[in-house]
């Protein structure tokens, strides 16, 4: 690793490590934010309009990096720490498969919902990523809007 920072002893060598990951994570952040969530397409003519758009999708931007890191960091918590009830359950329904009667875990939600984006999961794959995730919960949130719909008006 290249830099003009001064490195005098080991830990100040771990600390530049740290900031090199921290980037890794923020280059994710940003891929999303452009090419998930298409905010330099916008065109919006007012810093107003700008302002609020980057709000929401700064959100956005930032739960389907954490669902992709959390997925594979904590595979085994329980989907509804991050995902509510009728997300998890939209991707099975949009599977054609039987929805739990179990909450999944988050590894098992976050597949269903990357297969819904693309996302094959054959044994060399690896784990999803933030593409096959944010096509998938685009899927998945029309899916709940039905869901929602059908409730409401039966």
């Amino acid at each position: 690793m290249l830099t003009n920072r001064d490195v005098p002893d080991l830990e100040a060598a771990a600390e530049l490590i740290d900031w090199y990951r921290a980037r890794w994570e923020i280059e994710i952040f940003f891929h999303t934010l452009k090419t998930g969530c298409r905010v330099e397409s916008l065109q919006l003519a007012s810093m107003e309009r700008i302002e609020r758009a980057l709000a929401v999708y700064l959100v956005v931007s930032w739960r389907i990096g954490l669902l992709m890191r959390l997925g594979r960091v904590c595979p085994d918590w329980d989907a509804e720490t991050l995902l509510a009830r009728e997300e998890w359950q939209a991707a099975w329904i949009l599977a054609r498969k039987p929805v739990p009667k179990q909450t999944p875990t988050l590894r098992e939600a976050v597949h269903m919902i990357a297969r819904q984006g693309g996302f094959l999961g054959r044994k060399g794959d690896g784990e999803p990523g933030v593409k096959t995730l944010w096509n998938g919960l685009q899927k998945i949130a029309a899916c709940v809007l039905g869901m929602r719909f059908r409730q409401t008006y039966g």
